[in-house]
């Protein structure tokens, strides 16, 4: 194995993406040549925890999806995001907040957009409802799902990241049997069953995990310092996440 002794290296970090606050500021802004992409982003991102978090109040699966959709369309149309103030809270906080406003204040069923009409920047199809179909039975709160939706968000966009960075560098492979020592610890004998597979030493093996777990922690916290003011909040917004998810 002369040339698989040397620990697998996590693909380089190629960038540390734009901070979602500077999206909603590009997203408020109609001349932005940057807005349509910040806003596919900013939906892309978030609509689930939303989502979940209709469904959790009682509403039936259309209609939680149609309110989704209106919701991030009123978004734009009523230049809500040009409200955003990033000193006054989390990002998480401000969308809930501009959510539970819509729902309250401006929804109209008799004058809901026909499915398929207008302008739609999420589109929910059966997915959605699969993925909430997997949500805890437990008597959650909406504001506790949408709370834990919003922390696991941020962790598989981190892991998405990853993965993509993996597949970049060709090591696909690596990361798929790897990738399960994120969260857990090797039982006796694995490390030496996995550097067969990868035609690599054990030491290499562990070397390349302690690697890769290093290089998640540091994507969620770029994932989570997009969400913040200030990288000093970074800290406690990862105590918030890791609680939430205990």
């Amino acid at each position: 194995m002369s040339g698989a002794e040397q620990p697998d290296q996590p693909p380089a970090n190629p960038r540390f993406v734009t901070t979602h606050w500077s999206v909603v500021v590009a997203g408020g802004d109609p001349n932005s040549p940057h807005a349509a992409g910040a806003l596919e982003e900013l939906c892309g991102a978030y609509w689930y925890p939303l989502y979940a978090y209709v469904r959790r109040r009682g509403h039936a699966v259309e209609e939680a999806q149609d309110l989704t959709q209106a919701f991030f369309a009123r978004l734009i149309e009523k230049d809500w995001l040009a409200e955003a103030d990033a000193s006054k809270g989390r990002f998480r906080t401000f969308l809930l907040t501009a959510l539970n406003h819509f729902l309250a204040k401006e929804w109209r069923r008799d004058q809901a957009a026909k499915r398929g009409g207008g302008k739609v920047l999420v589109s929910l199809d059966d997915t959605a409802e699969m993925r909430y179909a997997q949500e805890p039975a437990s008597q959650l709160t909406p504001e506790k799902i949408y709370e834990r939706r919003w922390a696991l968000s941020l962790f598989d966009r981190a892991l998405s990241r990853l993965r993509d960075q993996y597949a970049t560098a060709g090591k696909s492979r690596h990361f798929d049997f790897l990738k399960q020592y994120l969260s857990t610890e090797a039982a006796d004998g694995e490390y030496a069953r996995v550097a067969v597979e990868l035609e690599m030493s054990t030491g290499a093996v562990a070397a390349a995990v302690h690697r890769l777990r290093q290089h998640y922690r540091e994507l969620v916290r770029e994932e989570v310092a997009q969400t913040v003011e200030s990288p000093t909040e970074v800290d406690e917004e990862m105590r918030w996440l890791l609680a939430t998810l205990s």
